[in-house]
């Protein structure tokens, strides 16, 4: 009796242990739930189909208990989403159809597993996409690096050391004058070589009703345009396309030859738009649609935009690299 007595004490203080540890999983899983800390912040996104990847970027931020989210889809700029939420351990964010060119919103779901988001998404013709999310680099610098020597990108005769993206098709990026010229509604032109910190200096000129913009690291736009009066400021000449906008900016000058000399530290821009300085020692949040990958922490190619319509002309596409 004593023996069976003493296993059935046992029994119930393990009982009472699991029980216990039960409790206390609950109140961390509602705590949990309750607060989207852990979800807070930059998110550096890979959206998987079945064919390709396509980057993207997701701001979380809380406002009077409320979540709210700026978002980077597939191209375009940075703009805050009519949905955000965190309930039982899932997130939900929403980019509108008009804004994906689909005919449903793109609904996201996905949990944090460890340090990663991973979730899923509709994608085209009613596919189902998985995406990743990891946190965004700081990428901040403590001192301006030591520079090495300058390199012309571009030798005035050939499209030799860049690579047109997609291949094949018409219209093509071509030379003449000693410019490259933009096809119009065609591939993107991306050099070969990839960088991390650096200053580089870009001769420009663009036609009437163009557009066009140079991606740093292959990720971040400067605007080229000479059509987008109408916009917001951060998305006209002289902008970050979507987060920064150029003051005070220029004038648009159509058929004119034009520089940009941009400083790229971590995540910290100058830009000079004819040596007036347009932006000054800015943080770049995150990457802008149309964006190689969203890799940040990686560096990356100088590419041209050639997809957007008209033409414009580049020469003179000189680096100089951090050593």
């Amino acid at each position: 009796m004593r023996l069976r007595n003493t296993v059935l004490l046992i029994a119930a203080a393990a009982a009472c242990v699991i029980s216990a540890s039960a409790r206390e999983k609950d109140v961390v899983s509602a705590q949990e739930n309750a607060s989207p800390k852990p979800y807070l912040g930059r998110w550096d996104l890979t959206l998987k189909s079945g064919e390709r990847e396509y980057p993207s970027w997701l701001e979380l931020k809380e406002e009077n208990g409320s979540l709210k989210a700026e978002f980077v889809g597939r191209w375009g700029n940075a703009r805050a989403l009519p949905k955000a939420e965190l309930k039982d351990g899932t997130l939900t964010f929403v980019s509108p159809k008009e804004e994906e060119g689909l005919k449903e919103d793109m609904v996201f779901t996905g949990k944090l597993e460890g340090e990663e988001l991973h979730g899923t998404v509709n994608g085209t013709n009613g596919e189902k996409w998985t995406w990743t999310g990891v946190r965004a680099p700081a990428l901040k610098e403590s001192s301006m690096p030591k520079w090495g020597k300058p390199m012309k990108l571009f030798d005035g005769r050939s499209l030799n050391g860049w690579k047109m993206q997609p291949e094949g098709g018409t219209p093509v990026w071509t030379v003449k004058d000693g410019a490259l010229v933009t096809p119009g509604n065609g591939p993107e032109l991306i050099n070969e070589q990839k960088f991390k910190d650096f200053k580089l200096h870009v001769e420009f000129n663009a036609w009437p009703d163009s557009n066009s913009g140079i991606y740093l690291r292959g990720r971040y736009e400067v605007q080229v345009e000479t059509d987008s009066q109408s916009e917001p400021a951060n998305r006209r000449i002289g902008s970050i396309y979507g987060f920064l906008a150029p003051h005070p900016e220029q004038p648009r000058k159509p058929n004119v030859w034009q520089t940009y000399d941009i400083t790229l530290v971590g995540r910290t821009i100058t830009v000079k738009q004819n040596g007036k300085t347009i932006i000054d020692r800015k943080e770049i949040p995150g990457i802008t649609g149309g964006a190689l990958d969203s890799h940040e922490g990686e560096p990356g190619p100088i590419y041209l935009q050639g997809s957007e319509k008209g033409h414009v002309l580049y020469r003179s596409v000189v680096i100089t690299p951090a050593e």
